[in-house]
């Protein structure tokens, strides 16, 4: 068997995917070219399989074994469905597995209100297991409203079989008919699925219908000038970039903290130890721009402390996320494990 098993999660998932009916997908693949086929269709199916697990590690694992099961099973597929549709039904079903008897994924905010910038409120969940990032692959569009942060948290508040209902009609645009035939349900049923988690959607304020925003020229000069901001740990110039209203959070702490005052009180506080920091720019996470953050070491050098992803909104920074588990996202980002000074 030369099935490939390597992990190439970078710049895999999340494109725009035209409807599951597309005519030039039902061409049944020769035994011999089978390998290949199948991976046309990693990128799109790890898309698929994060917005419905919340984890770019548990998206891979679940496609790998989608792959896997194709491979085993292709004897019996014997051409009778399209090999796209047949990829989506069994990676639904290592999805719906892997969510059995398991606590959804969540974000801090999802967990409780924001609490004042004190060390004291600085907690660990353990048995939370939080949202991950997942890079934006670099060579096609992404779909990127469909896969920002608060997106994927609020498809977490979904019942699994109505998650993937709304994924599939309202992120990939297949017909209900499609997606009743793959669950193995009447189009009344996924109709009925569809409505419920729209409602339980507009309650977190998000939508898939949302137009995708894209960074302009001043975006990217604003970025520019937050990363001089942290990295000289300007107060002046950070207050004149974030939005009095933003928010920050620090998985895998459980503490959120929401409006400027509030962050910047946490900067020059308990967080001082950032001050010094390099801030490095890297792909994209989930639709926003994304950052690696450095803190200086007493060697001189600077070691991982923090991917930053960065939401932006009418030329203001809205939202901080630092994701601190720095050795599985470094490398997955591309961002080196150290820094020289």
């Amino acid at each position: 068997m030369s099935f490939p098993v390597t992990c190439r999660l970078r710049g895999m998932a999340l494109v725009k995917l035209a409807p599951v009916s597309d005519p030039a997908l039902t061409v049944r693949p020769a035994s011999s070219d089978l390998d290949r086929r199948l991976e046309e269709h990693r990128r799109e199916l790890t898309g698929y399989c994060y917005r419905m697990l919340g984890s770019a590690f548990e998206a891979e694992d679940a496609v790998q074994e989608t792959l896997l099961r194709a491979w085993r099973g292709y004897e019996r597929f014997e051409g009778r469905a399209e090999l796209r549709s047949w990829l989506y039904r069994i990676a639904t079903n290592v999805c719906l597995d892997s969510l059995k008897g398991r606590e959804r994924r969540a974000r801090p905010m999802d967990l409780g209100p924001s609490r004042e910038p004190i060390l004291e409120n600085l907690n660990t969940l353990p048995e939370v297991t939080w949202i991950t990032p997942i890079p934006d692959p670099e060579d096609v569009a992404v779909a990127s409203e469909t896969i920002k942060l608060a997106f994927v948290a609020a498809l977490q508040h979904l019942p699994p079989r109505q998650r993937a209902a709304l994924i599939l009609c309202e992120v990939l645009r297949w017909q209900a008919i499609e997606v009743a035939e793959l669950l193995e349900t009447s189009v009344a049923s996924v109709n009925s699925a569809l409505q419920r988690a729209r409602a339980t959607l507009a309650q977190s304020n998000v939508s898939a219908t949302d137009p995708a925003p894209q960074l302009d020229e001043a975006d990217r000069a604003l970025l520019a000038r937050y990363v001089t901001a942290f990295e000289q740990y300007d107060i002046e110039a950070l207050t004149s970039l974030i939005q009095e209203d933003a928010t920050q959070s620090m998985p895998p702490f459980d503490l959120w903290l929401r409006g400027r005052d509030d962050i910047l009180t946490w900067w020059f506080g308990p967080g001082i130890g950032c001050q010094g920091s390099r801030v490095i720019p890297t792909v994209s996470a989930n639709g926003s721009p994304a950052f690696g953050q450095y803190k200086p070491t007493p060697e001189g050098g600077y070691e991982p402390w923090a991917l930053q992803v960065v939401e932006l909104e009418a030329g203001r920074i809205v939202e901080f996320t630092f994701f601190l588990d720095t050795a599985a996202l470094f490398p997955l980002f591309g961002l080196p494990l150290s820094l020289d000074a």
